[in-house]
């Protein structure tokens, strides 16, 4: 495929061990779109030049306040050093705001007064993320979510499902469906078979209030009380971490439940391979990638319905869907999959769409159409 000649930026706000992989997929496609790349970024983004040599990293500090009021200052003096880092990279014909990109409103002023086109891919709702998370900074979020999406060229989104969830009806003119998810198939795949797996079920992702963790860990003590041949696997970090200690330290758990913190992504597979079941119980999503990566791996995925997981899961024959994710409901239906018959035929199925659909070239394909319609 011939690379276009215009440069393309990649604007992200520092993101986290879970934002990571799905930053460096982007870098990847658009490296095959683009022969000059600028990315600028920040937080654990630091990492991001040893694996892009060949691309444009600018990383910028970024200080988190402890209330409100600093968070904010804090926020604006970020922004006012990305818009500074963008009009400095006059070069750059395209630019794409990505992960907490919805919120840079300044930087977004910036690159439209340079006649600048701007894609706005939507990895999640920050504002869905900030109600989820009580965060009473979600109203300043809404207004800045809004505006960025008016100025916008372009709006990427992972699925039509999210322009209803999200409200996201008033842009549908500049919407595009579209998704940097693309996976490793030699390295996430089948290891272990899923009839020799124990009974252990796992949860991957943020410890924070939108991924629904703590509804999945106050399931854990409704199942056991049913079966007591179940174990539980906690992968990630966040703000929830202390209060989910205390929780199982209390109830008698950590027998039961191990929370392992953060896991590096290439031994993913491995832990993916030792599921019997993935529990997603988010209150709002955009993918995500852990269903693809735990799919290819032969593990069933048990998720809420939101954001793309819809078009990713058709209940009882790529996976299973929950009505809700309160504690009994996750409870409910973990009990369902686990008496489940023939969950081969299910994993069978779902490592074939996740093979189909959400390859390299496909996700490649799809950037490539969207930037060209720009």
């Amino acid at each position: 495929m011939q690379k276009k000649e215009r440069v393309v930026g990649i604007v992200t706000m520092p993101v986290t061990n879970a934002g990571f992989i799905p930053l460096l997929n982007l870098v990847d496609i658009i490296k095959s779109l683009s022969e000059n790349i600028h990315v600028i970024t920040g937080g654990i983004g630091a990492n991001i030049p040893e694996y892009y040599k060949e691309c444009n990293v600018h990383v910028i500090k970024h200080k988190i306040g402890t209330n409100p009021f600093k968070r904010i200052v804090y926020y604006i003096h970020t922004q006012i050093k990305y818009s500074l880092k963008i009009v400095s990279c006059k070069n750059v014909d395209l630019w794409i705001f990505f992960i907490g990109g919805d919120t840079l409103l300044l930087p977004m002023i910036a690159a439209k007064l340079l006649r600048k086109k701007v894609v706005l891919a939507s990895a999640c709702s920050i504002l869905q993320c900030s109600k989820a998370n009580n965060d009473r900074i979600s109203n300043f979020v809404s207004i800045l979510e809004h505006i960025n999406r008016l100025l916008a060229n372009c709006i990427v989104l992972h699925s039509s499902n999210l322009i209803t969830d999200w409200n996201l009806e008033k842009y549908r003119n500049k919407i595009r469906i579209g998704h940097e998810y693309f996976l490793d198939f030699n390295e996430f795949r089948p290891k272990c078979d899923i009839s020799k797996r124990k009974n252990l079920i796992g949860f991957v992702g943020r410890l924070s209030g939108e991924k629904g963790v703590l509804n999945f860990v106050y399931s854990i003590i409704e199942i056991l009380n049913i079966r007591d041949d179940v174990e539980f696997l906690i992968i990630g970090e966040g703000n929830l971490r202390e209060e989910i200690e205390r929780y199982l330290a209390y109830n008698n758990l950590n027998n039961k439940v191990h929370l392992t913190g953060w896991v590096e992504h290439e031994k993913l597979p491995d832990c993916l391979n030792s599921l019997k079941l993935l529990v997603i119980p988010s209150y709002t999503e955009s993918g995500p990638i852990i269903a693809l990566e735990a799919m290819a791996c032969d593990t069933p995925i048990l998720a809420t319905q939101v954001g793309h997981i819809l078009k990713m899961v058709d209940d009882g024959k790529t996976g299973f869907i929950m009505e809700d994710n309160s504690p009994k409901c996750i409870a409910k239906n973990i009990l369902r999959v686990l008496e489940f018959e023939n969950i081969e035929t299910i994993t069978k199925s779902a490592r074939y769409s996740v093979s189909k659909y959400f390859s390299y070239n496909a996700a490649l394909e799809t950037y490539r159409m969207i930037l060209d319609d720009i």
